[in-house]
């Protein structure tokens, strides 16, 4: 590297001189065009009151001259062989592009003839291209500057749907005072008094240097876009960079679709996942370790912690494999797991089961994803993904029934502990290791005994109740799942109902006090799950009168009534294959809703422990 590689150039520049027939390239540490419609709204409405603060009507154009400068900012810049690459502030010259379009296409409708189209593009040999080139945008860019709109197509990348809305967004927020006499001076006072700082790197190493001191303190770049700065800098090929980047923005997009900050959950997930080996102590004055490192500066974790990763920082092939083999085929795992927690389907159940009931997503993606390897076929990867939610669900279940939290700060240490145990594991080591946890959990399903309904647990109530009553319908071969009952598509939504009306009154022959009453009424053995309005119709009937109308209910409800018993092949062999003590209650008393709370706790122990293959 030549002394002049070295060398890093600061000037201050107007717009005219930054944007006026200058070519520049967007380079791979940038992220997409992200600005939203708040950043372009204050961007305008900064520039234009600064403008209106200084303009007075009757001012001559060389006034302008003399009206006060506006500072947007410093842009870093890589120059090589002639060509400027933007290491960082595209965000605000791709805005800054949008915004002279606009102006561009307004002065046609004023009347205006000014030259501000070189600061859009410039023509060599005779060509004509963009100041800011990149591919992806082009399109959208020659349409707007041509017939100022743009129509979002279905393959459009992130950038260019939010140009296309960010452009529609000045439209809106440019002030009407600036369309008369004022125009012609606002953009003589656009291209000359306001001012960017151009700072120059000769190097991509200095470039980078650049770009991280300036984002990675500030966090203006979210980690992601910091950790692929660092990635695809290891790599050495301008080709294999492209295809590096090319892949980095399809995932991350992909991941977008689910939400903003779907990537970095990923990317926390992951790394969690498969190489943090220590988390804080929880005591006063402890220091952040793996676990919170990745959870807050993951791209900062990962530069100070390749060899976990067996990565040498001078090794692209390493890279290369990092990012196409073991990137690629984590995310999709990822992005199954995501698919999987939308709707309920064979062979995921317990995905979905655990987005609607289960731990933090904080801690239950990294178990999900640690007993994978990359080897793994895409049958093996499902099932390890579905087991590790199955020992979720169950944990979850069984602490909440014994009136346990499951908080993330309450379990953390334990989940992390676990994530590391799980690592690298075989279906058959994982299963035997998940029995094992939960032999050793203290809380047992004997906790039904005394369950019940209070304020705080109705959603769960009713999570248990759909998975019971779901469970039987299908051991006995009717057509209903979990969904059926917790999300009820299509039809009224279940709710949770007491069999007992609340009538203290009529139950004074077994209860002194209300409070007893109440007490019992609210054990999971005297709930059920009925349609919205149907309880309302008949839920103040003494319980004799009630009876005749479960027949027409759920199988957990019909299981109540003497004639479910009479010529149902299907549901008699279920309960007794599963040795299930079903039994029909012509009355329902005190005793009764005690036999109901041990079924309720027998179906628990099926689904749940010794009863099915774990």
């Amino acid at each position: 590297m030549s002394k002049d590689d070295h060398k890093i150039d600061a000037d201050d520049r107007c717009v005219f001189d930054v944007l006026n027939e200058r070519k520049y390239t967007v380079d791979y540490f940038q992220r997409e065009y992200s600005w939203e419609q708040k950043h372009i709204e204050q961007l305008i409405t900064d520039l234009t009151s600064a403008f209106l603060d200084a303009y007075t009507e009757g001012d001559s154009r060389t006034a302008v001259e003399h009206y006060n400068n506006y500072y947007l900012g410093p842009f870093v810049v890589s120059s090589k062989e002639g060509m400027k690459s933007i290491i960082d502030g595209q965000q605000r010259l791709t805005s800054l592009t949008l915004f002279l379009i606009y102006l561009n296409n307004l002065q046609k409708e004023l009347g205006v003839k000014e030259s501000i189209e070189s600061l859009v593009f410039s023509e060599r040999f005779g060509q004509k291209s963009f100041n800011i080139q990149v591919d992806e945008r082009k399109s959208c860019l020659e349409k707007l500057f041509r017939e100022g709109c743009y129509e979002v197509q279905p393959d459009d990348d992130e950038s260019t749907i939010n140009m296309a809305e960010r452009y529609a967004n000045i439209e809106k927020v440019f002030p009407e005072e600036i369309k008369g006499k004022a125009f012609p001076y606002f953009l003589d006072w656009l291209k000359y008094n306001v001012i960017l700082v151009e700072i120059t790197a000769y190097s991509d190493d200095n470039a980078y240097t650049i770009f991280e001191s300036m984002n990675d303190r500030g966090l203006n770049l979210t980690s992601t876009e910091m950790l692929k700065g660092y990635i695809l800098s290891r790599f050495k090929e301008p080709k294999d960079r492209e295809k590096a980047n090319v892949f980095w923005k399809e995932s991350i997009q992909s991941l977008h679709r689910y939400s903003k900050e779907e990537d970095q959950k990923f990317f926390q997930a992951w790394l969690r996942s498969r190489y943090a080996d220590t988390i804080r102590q929880s005591k006063a004055g402890s220091a952040n370790e793996d676990f919170e490192k990745i959870g807050t500066r993951f791209h900062s974790w990962f530069r100070d912690n390749l060899p976990k990763m067996g990565l040498k920082p001078d090794s692209p092939q390493e890279f290369h494999t990092l990012v196409h083999e073991e990137m690629k085929y984590y995310l999709r795992a990822y992005l199954d797991i995501l698919n999987a927690q939308k709707e309920e389907k064979p062979g995921w159940e317990h995905v979905f089961y655990i987005n609607q009931w289960g731990i933090a997503a904080s801690l239950s993606f990294p178990l999900m994803l640690a007993p994978l390897n990359s080897t793994d076929s895409v049958d093996v990867t499902r099932r390890k993904i579905n087991l590790v939610a199955r020992y979720i669900e169950t944990f979850a279940v069984r602490r909440s029934i014994n009136f346990r939290t499951f908080s993330a700060s309450s379990i953390r240490y334990t989940m992390f502990t676990l994530v590391k145990e799980l690592r690298g594991k075989d279906l058959d080591s994982l299963r035997t290791l998940l029995l094992a946890k939960l032999a050793g959990m203290e809380e047992k399903w004997d906790g039904l005994v005394r369950f019940k309904l209070h304020g705080q647990n109705r959603w769960f109530v009713k999570f248990l109740l759909s998975r019971i009553t779901a469970f039987i319908e299908q051991k006995a071969g009717l057509p209903s799942n979990f969904s059926t009952y917790f999300v009820s598509p299509g039809t009224k939504p279940f709710e949770v109902e007491h069999i007992w009306a609340d009538k203290f009154a009529e139950h004074q022959d077994e209860f002194q006090q209300q409070h007893d009453f109440d007490n019992y009424r609210n054990r999971i053995g005297d709930l059920v799950l009925l349609p919205r309005g149907t309880n309302q119709s008949y839920g103040a009937m003494p319980y004799a009168k009630k009876l005749e109308h479960y027949l027409k209910e759920n199988l957990l409800v019909k299981s109540l009534h003497s004639k479910v018993y009479e010529n149902n092949p299907n549901f008699l062999g279920m309960a007794k294959n599963l040795d299930i003590p079903f039994k029909s209650h012509d009355s329902f008393t005190k005793a009764d809703i005690g036999e109901r709370q041990a079924l309720v706790q027998r179906i628990c122990e099926v689904i749940w422990g010794d009863g099915e293959k774990f």
